[in-house]
């Protein structure tokens, strides 16, 4: 899963949970022990979402509509693609805050603890304040300029800067497995904090 939807699943855990969340892109290894337990258990967390996404098949199916050279780099492109997909979805899943506060409230979170945060998250929170995000997710120029980010990003040459025309043309058979595969991950979530918090 991408940023927005790691920050949404993890929020209920409590802000150093969150904290510990959102270091799993960014931190490689085991969590620092001298971490807040919270944190520790958010970054676990995170690792653990991912390997539930990666495995589900309803994921995989959505992979599965990708030609090569593309199919290569799905997994990539889907955890943008579904973070667009919960923006516009976003109030049948979160009944009792806008898209718009959460957005608010996450970054001014990451804020208060920027000199905490590793230098790649502290470039990562100031692209996210220059281009909107999370909540700019919901706008296709904003996505064309993420996908183009993360093909520059990469060590080799990659189609994810094309990414947007392909997930265009398989929009309702990526939305059906979303559809399918999103409230399974809210539940997974739900009961993993509560075994990594108890």
């Amino acid at each position: 899963m991408n940023h927005l939807a790691h920050a949404l699943l993890a929020d209920a855990g409590g802000p150093e949970f969150a904290l510990g969340s959102a270091l799993g892109d960014f931190v490689r290894g085991r969590p620092d022990p001298a971490w807040p337990a919270a944190r520790q258990a958010g970054l676990r967390f995170h690792r653990a979402i991912d390997g539930f996404t990666d495995a589900h098949p309803a994921v995989a199916a959505a992979r599965r509509c990708f030609e090569p050279p593309m199919r290569r780099y799905a997994g990539i492109v889907l955890d943008v693609w579904f973070d667009h997909l919960l923006v516009r979805g976003w109030d049948r899943y979160v009944a009792d805050e806008s898209l718009a506060h959460f957005s608010e409230r996450w970054l001014t979170l990451l804020d208060a603890h920027a000199l905490e945060l590793p230098e790649s998250l502290r470039g990562f929170l100031a692209w996210m304040h220059g281009h909107g995000l999370p909540e700019a997710y919901g706008n296709d120029a904003t996505l064309d300029i993420v996908f183009h980010a993360l093909a520059w990003r990469l060590a080799r040459p990659s189609p994810t800067g094309e990414a947007l025309p392909a997930l265009h043309a398989h929009a309702d058979a990526l939305q059906l497995q979303f559809d399918a595969f999103f409230p399974e991950l809210l539940a997974n979530a739900r009961e993993l904090r509560h075994k990594l918090l108890a």
